[in-house]
């Protein structure tokens, strides 16, 4: 299968990281359970998307294949999940070779060489005869879920027998940008942990690692600022003209309700290509206008369940239009008549 990762000039993904910024807490926690001997099977990993979920998956994923007695010096004297990067482990997981590792994400499909819409139930099937034999290398058998947000009802009922039924030295690691709306049949056999935004430093420097800079650009700050804690977001801040239209949708956001057909077309044609990146700095913005109208307006039960429909609705439309290279503009049109309207809730 082919990873989610689908260009070399990428950032590295997650499994190739090796440092992590900020969430030194929740690190420590996830340490703490494991070397006490009773870590939980299942742990759901949630926090706002692009701010390090799915490294510090990874992270206690290589740290567990790597040290998989817990009881040993080694584990019991460390000060984080930290693998050396010449360690077998750490080479393994990042060159998707480990075979007590399994990951279950979005994958190309090979007809159209996007990325699938969802988590094929094909994949998650594979967790089930994967925990049901034996570790290879005599250790733990770890899954990863990225993101949870991305199975079907079918893959949900499929990792519901897993995690219902774990095997013996077994760990789920769910990954999640929205706790609150996982079904309460997955988060009842999980231990939670929330991850908080990133500080504007921890991002600027995560993406600067992630870029292979030295040092911290002003353009990188800037985009840091920008990016509500959120290092993915800052990234795609940083592709092409990311920036600029941010800009122009900030301004477009701040006249909602009042529509402005000129200004529409503009930002139509600027996320008019096949780039991602400009789609996603796109819904990247609306995803966070809505976030922002949920936090600090009124909570009026019908008010925040209209503007939870449009959050669904604008984001499936971000995805097909992805999925099926459709032509932006209408999406740019159609996105914002619902905001409007969530404006006017």
């Amino acid at each position: 299968m082919c990873p989610a990762r689908v260009s070399d000039d990428e950032p590295p993904h997650p499994r190739e990281t090796s440092v992590l910024f900020g969430h030194a807490e929740a690190e420590q926690a996830l340490l703490e359970s494991y070397r006490g001997g009773r870590i939980p099977h299942a742990w759901l990993v949630g926090g706002e998307g692009g701010i390090g979920k799915a490294t510090l998956a990874y992270r206690l994923a290589r740290f567990v294949l790597a040290n998989p007695d817990p009881s040993q010096p080694t584990v019991q004297k460390a000060t984080s999940l930290a693998v050396p990067p010449d360690h077998p482990a750490t080479r393994r997981v990042a060159g998707q070779a480990h075979s007590d590792l399994l990951v279950l994400e979005r994958v190309v499909n090979e007809k159209t060489g996007k990325l699938f819409t969802e988590t094929r139930v094909d994949q998650v099937r594979e967790s089930v005869s994967f925990f049901g034999s034996t570790a290879g290398e005599g250790g733990w058998r770890v899954a990863i879920v990225d993101p949870i947000e991305d199975l079907n009802k079918y893959g949900i009922n499929a990792l519901l027998k897993v995690l219902e039924e774990p095997p013996r030295r077994a760990l789920l690691l769910l990954i999640t940008d929205a706790p609150g709306r996982v079904l309460p049949t997955i988060r009842s056999r999980c231990r939670t942990l929330i991850l908080r935004p990133l500080a504007a430093e921890d991002v600027a420097r995560a993406a600067a690692a992630a870029l292979g800079e030295k040092s911290v650009t002003d353009e990188i700050r800037t985009a840091a600022e920008a990016s509500d804690g959120s290092v993915g977001r800052a990234l795609r801040l940083l592709e092409g003209d990311a920036l600029e239209l941010r800009r122009h949708m900030l301004a477009a956001l701040g006249r909602l309700p009042e529509l402005d057909p000129s200004a529409l077309h503009v930002l139509g044609e600027e996320i008019a290509g096949t780039e991602a990146e400009t789609l996603a700095a796109f819904m990247d913005a609306v995803n966070a206008w809505l976030g922002e109208r949920l936090k600090n307006g009124p909570q009026e039960p019908r008010r925040l369940a209209r503007i939870a429909d449009v959050w669904t609705s604008v984001n499936k439309a971000g995805r097909e239009a992805e999925e099926y290279n459709l032509d932006r503009k209408p999406l740019v049109f159609s996105v914002f008549g619902q905001l409007a309207d969530a404006a006017r809730a």
